[in-house]
């Protein structure tokens, strides 16, 4: 979770400037709805938003972030601030009900109130039609901050009501950084982020089995285009293909063997910094030693012209077993 708007605008520079300009204006928009895949940090705008609403000891836009407000939008205890989240699969018509009721209540502490609906996209039809009805008839104390990964889910004329705010995936070193500051090592993260710009994508794959052994087949069977070529036949027919059974599992496992080849062509060109394999660096000059520059570059073509193929419905035993024989060559 982000706790500053300092750290917001390393993560989501334009969105933050939009927010805390409205902000130091006193200009808050009645409604906001955040569109932008997981771990962009929709959540932790929306908390910052309502910290700076409440917090009485801001520093223009920032919250204190030790005032009673602040402590207590952290823990989940403010009394006028509303989180809703999905009740099972979804978000029900009483849940819209039960806050239109709270909302009818003069606020504890002043008239200002701020209610967070997560995956908005979630909404019955009924809900989200009480929701309409609550946003057609805004209270200038009041706030909503929708969150979703959809936007184009939810009812046109809800988002017609609402300043519309697109949250941009994390860039290469933010995730990288944040896989690290997870637990994760600079190895793991770094081939992590070459696959997705999602953090929490990120952590679930770097869980998954399947993609840990689905790395160390990559290194095997490069190892043996260099040293067992006669193997490679059965290798590919008892390993490989068992392994990536569905064409999408298939489309990854050569998409790890664009990232070796490439990482290959880093090392030629001595730029560890860009190098994805970091934990196989003695078999990435192993391989620069046997394949040149041209071998690699024509690799690299092949690789993706199997990538072709299989998105054409070729038999994905028969493109693997051609690539493997054309790198061969």
């Amino acid at each position: 979770m982000v706790n500053s708007w300092e750290d917001m605008f390393r993560q989501q520079p334009v969105v933050s400037k939009m927010i805390t300009n409205s902000i130091r204006k006193n200009r808050i928009s009645h409604a906001y709805l955040l569109h932008g895949d997981k771990g962009t940090g929709k959540s932790s705008l929306a908390q910052l938003l309502a910290k700076s609403i409440f917090c009485k000891n801001r520093n223009q836009f920032e919250p204190c972030q030790e005032c009673v407000d602040c402590k207590r939008i952290n823990s989940g205890n403010h009394p006028d601030v509303h989180v809703i989240t999905p009740d099972g699969a979804s978000i029900k018509t009483d849940q819209i009900a039960h806050l239109k009721k709270e909302f009818t209540y003069t606020g504890l502490e002043s008239n200002k109130k701020v209610y967070i609906i997560e995956h908005a996209d979630k909404m019955t039809d009924n809900a989200a039609n009480r929701l309409l009805k609550f946003l057609e008839e805004p209270s200038s104390e009041t706030t909503a901050v929708l969150l979703t990964e959809n936007s184009q889910s939810l009812l046109a004329t809800i988002r017609s009501r609402c300043q519309i705010l697109s949250l941009q995936p994390l860039n290469p070193k933010q995730l990288e950084k944040k896989l690290i500051d997870s637990g994760l090592t600079d190895a793991n993260a770094r081939i992590l982020t070459t696959f997705t710009r999602n953090l929490d994508e990120a952590l679930d794959k770097s869980k998954d089995t399947w993609f840990a052994q689905a790395r160390k087949l990559v290194v095997q069977l490069v190892e043996m285009l260099q040293n067992n070529r006669n193997e490679v036949p059965i290798f590919v027919h008892t390993q490989w293909m068992p392994h990536f059974k569905e064409k999408n599992q298939l489309q990854e496992g050569l998409d790890l063997l664009l990232v070796w080849f490439r990482d290959v062509i880093h090392y030629h060109m001595d730029d560890p910094s860009s190098i994805v394999f970091l934990h196989q660096m003695e078999k990435l000059e192993q391989a620069s030693m046997y394949w040149s520059m041209q071998d690699i570059t024509k690799h690299l073509q092949t690789i993706m012209e199997a990538k072709r193929k299989l998105e054409q419905n070729v038999h994905p035993q028969l493109v693997i077993e051609q690539l493997t024989l054309q790198i061969q060559r």
